[in-house]
């Protein structure tokens, strides 16, 4: 069975609520899946974590981290010492540029500390929103919301919040779930849909979310899964 299809409607906000405590009641400790100490190896993994698995980047980053713990030392250790580094990790020659140029700005800029806001860690080589998002809810407190690819597919599958870009599912998603929960609620969802709300095979059967799910199939995958065990 494949699983492509998006929810027909949008969850209202108690249902949106109902969701995300479902998965905060089956995951409470959830938190980030990098392996970082401090800001700045946070801000590092998280630009290496780009179309890569975190698993990857944990495996690559305790020598990179451990010859270079902060941006003067990174940039002493340039371009292609940070390349022999990460070659396991995809794309590795754009990320060992984009982290030594951070590292200068970084230097620069903003006296080797890692900024706050979202228009200065943007403006850091190879920092987009999702990866500032991630920065400011996990390393700063805020409520941030950072939509990578499980999250822009929870928000369309389930109806939690539907959008054409992730910029449309992060609105919908800061619109729906309530705001102290907001914050707590990027790592629920990257983690539900890192295990559970699977791209190819979603794992209904398993969802704690399943009840106040608007996803069309999920009867029909529950079902299956069943009739298999």
């Amino acid at each position: 069975m494949t699983a492509t299809k998006s929810a027909k409607r949008v969850m209202t906000k108690p249902e949106a609520k109902r969701f995300i405590t479902a998965l905060a009641e089956a995951n409470p400790e959830a938190e980030s899946e990098l392996v970082f100490t401090d800001v700045f190896s946070l801000l590092v993994s998280v630009v290496l974590s780009a179309q890569a698995t975190d698993k990857s980047v944990n495996k690559a980053t305790p020598a990179l981290f451990h010859d270079a713990p902060d941006p003067a030392a990174m940039v002493a250790l340039g371009e292609e010492g940070i390349a022999r580094h990460i070659k396991t990790i995809g794309l590795w020659r754009a990320k060992a540029r984009n982290v030594f140029k951070l590292s200068q700005q970084l230097l620069e800029k903003h006296g080797g500390e890692v900024p706050s806001d979202r228009k200065s860690l943007e403006a850091l080589a190879g920092v987009g929103r999702k990866t500032a998002s991630v920065v400011m809810n996990v390393a700063f407190g805020e409520d941030a919301m950072a939509v990578d690819t499980h999250i822009f597919r929870i928000g369309n599958r389930t109806g939690l919040a539907p959008g054409k870009t992730p910029r449309a599912v992060e609105e919908g998603l800061i619109e729906r779930i309530p705001r102290d929960m907001l914050r707590p609620a990027h790592h629920w969802l990257i983690l539900h849909g890192r295990y559970i709300c699977l791209a190819r095979a979603p794992q209904c059967e398993r969802c704690p979310g399943y009840d106040p799910c608007l996803y069309p199939d999920k009867s029909a995958i529950k079902a299956q899964r069943g009739e298999a065990q």
